[in-house]
């Protein structure tokens, strides 16, 4: 798909590009056989709202960022290496339509994109370069993946407890194991999720209870909740508040996202 980029002129140019609209803020992104497979505006379900964020698809690499102006200037980088990436297709669900989930060991959330073609185009995409990339590397696919956040939006009272009610002073906490929207005192507890942190992360009760005997019983606990139903409106475990005001400002256009390449592209039956 992507073999008659590699070191190709357009694909260095694209990528300097790339690197130029995150400037200092962002990573060197260029190494050799690194390709520039597409980029697009997707929406992420973010902890407090959905946002719009511009998404770039490399063959070994996922990378998106905050937008400040549109097709200019991005900051926040994240890159998520594909190797440890599963997709999962979500149900059209009211308002949040032509969705899916991106799933790795240490981060876990949902993107919309603006029609179903978007979609089957993006996930047929990233899971071809995930595929070109295992069958390359020899390596399995990663099976635990960090749980996906429940937004704010969606828990008024803490869902441990089913009593204590969010206020300026209880204020809400999420579970890193599950990602229940929890009150203080039913997250008091701490337990060390491989794959996460070397570092004891916030846990609701029941999860720490589970997890403990788990490992008291000599069990590998495996963190993250990989059981959630498909349909299921989630967030990533970062804010990402703050960024968007310029953005607002300049527009943020949902222009059709861009794939570069591809003769043929098999879609995904969603």
């Amino acid at each position: 798909m992507v073999d008659k980029l590699v070191n190709s002129e357009a694909n260095a140019r694209r990528i300097q590009m790339v690197e130029n609209c995150f400037g200092t803020s962002g990573q060197p992104l260029f190494l050799p056989g690194r390709v520039l497979v597409g980029e697009g505006v997707l929406t992420k379900m973010c902890r407090k709202r959905p946002k719009a964020r511009q998404f770039f698809l490399f063959n070994d690499i996922l990378v998106y960022g905050n937008i400040v102006i549109g097709k200019k200037k991005y900051n926040k980088q994240h890159l998520i290496p594909l190797e440890e990436v599963q997709l999962q297709a979500l149900d059209d669900n009211g308002q949040y339509r032509n969705g899916w989930l991106i799933r790795t060991a240490t981060k876990s959330f949902a993107v919309y994109a603006a029609t179903q073609t978007e979609k089957q185009e993006w996930m047929a995409h990233i899971n071809k370069c995930i595929e070109d990339l295992l069958r390359k590397s020899g390596k399995k696919p990663v099976e635990t993946h960090a749980a996906v956040w429940v937004p704010d939006s969606e828990a008024t009272i803490c869902m441990h407890c089913k009593k204590t009610q969010f206020t300026m002073i209880n204020r809400r906490h999420h579970c890193r194991n599950c990602g229940a929207v929890v009150c203080g005192p039913c997250s008091s507890k701490k337990f060390i999720l491989p794959g996460q942190s070397n570092k004891p992360l916030r846990v609701c009760l029941d999860c720490y209870d589970n997890l403990t005997s788990l490992k008291r019983d000599g069990n590998k606990p495996l963190p993250g909740n990989n059981n959630k139903p498909a349909n299921s409106t989630e967030s990533s475990g970062e804010d990402d508040s703050g960024d968007d005001e310029e953005a607002l400002k300049e527009g943020v256009t949902h222009d059709e996202p861009t794939f570069y390449g591809d003769d043929k592209i098999v879609k995904l039956d969603l």
